[in-house]
């Protein structure tokens, strides 16, 4: 459980829900009148940390730089705005605060008094001022302003050159079957038979003539010659290529506590 010893490292430290997740930064701590035991905080939440919501602190641990404490990051986003006056929070504002966090306070208390971190060993001294209006929230003069700055992510977008396969030519040798149609000549013999004259010759005697034919057979030769040459050139195409990417761009919203929930 918080207690006053606890007050001074409360002060910029994370507030962390009951889920592990960051809420924002304390900036404020409330206590309650009489016993001075911290009851609430004011975190800075939102865009750049520029809301201001108030988060229950009584059942919160202290523990590695930050407090968890026992609601959700939500509740705290949907918590009531708390319009103070002279530093104060009124039984009403109070109220509904429990209200939305569903506690149940065990006694009114009246009113808490809120510390500035900056300044919490001269407290006292600062309440009287505050209600005298010698000073103005967190410190600053009314003439001054705040500002931010946005930042935003550009895509720088290039080329590099990377290895996308290589390309080779290889020899090797197959085996086809070829079908060619040679002419080729052969002789034949064939009888003829004509009328005879003169003598007769050798007459009833055995005799006998004879021819050599020939032909012509297919004779297979082969012989090597070169056919063609292949080579591998490479030749640069250029394309138009479409890159996605995400980035990042701040954007900055104007939150207002003085004016009505209904009206923002």
């Amino acid at each position: 459980m918080i207690d006053q010893k606890h007050v001074e490292a409360l002060y910029d430290c994370d507030v962390i829900d009951n889920h592990g997740e960051k809420i924002g930064s304390v900036k404020r701590v409330w206590l309650e009148d009489g016993t001075g035991r911290p009851m609430w905080a004011e975190v800075h939440t939102g865009l750049f940390g520029m809301k201001e919501s108030f988060v229950p602190i009584q059942q919160g641990e202290v523990a590695g730089g930050g407090i968890t404490v026992p609601v959700s990051k939500q509740q705290v986003k949907d918590a009531p705005s708390v319009h103070t006056s002279d530093d104060h929070m009124s039984d009403e504002e109070q109220d509904a605060l429990y209200r939305h966090y569903g506690m149940i306070p065990q006694a009114k208390t009246g009113e808490h008094d809120r510390l500035d971190g900056r300044q919490d060993r001269k407290r006292a001294a600062m309440q009287d001022d505050e209600r005298a209006g010698k000073r103005t929230d967190a410190g600053m003069r009314d003439d001054e302003g705040a500002e931010v700055t946005l930042s935003e992510e550009k895509l720088d977008v290039g080329t590099r050159s990377v290895e996308t396969g290589r390309v080779r030519l290889v020899k090797h040798t197959v085996t086809e079957q070829r079908n060619i149609t040679v002419p080729v000549t052969h002789e034949e013999v064939r009888v003829v038979r004509e009328p005879a004259k003169g003598n007769a010759g050798k007459a009833f005697t055995d005799e006998s003539a004879e021819v050599t034919l020939h032909r012509e057979e297919p004779v297979v030769q082969k012989r090597t010659e070169a056919t063609e040459r292949v080579r591998l050139e490479k030749n640069a195409v250029t394309e138009q290529r479409e890159v996605k990417g995400e980035v990042r761009k701040e954007r900055v919203e104007v939150e207002r506590d003085d004016e009505p929930r209904g009206r923002r």
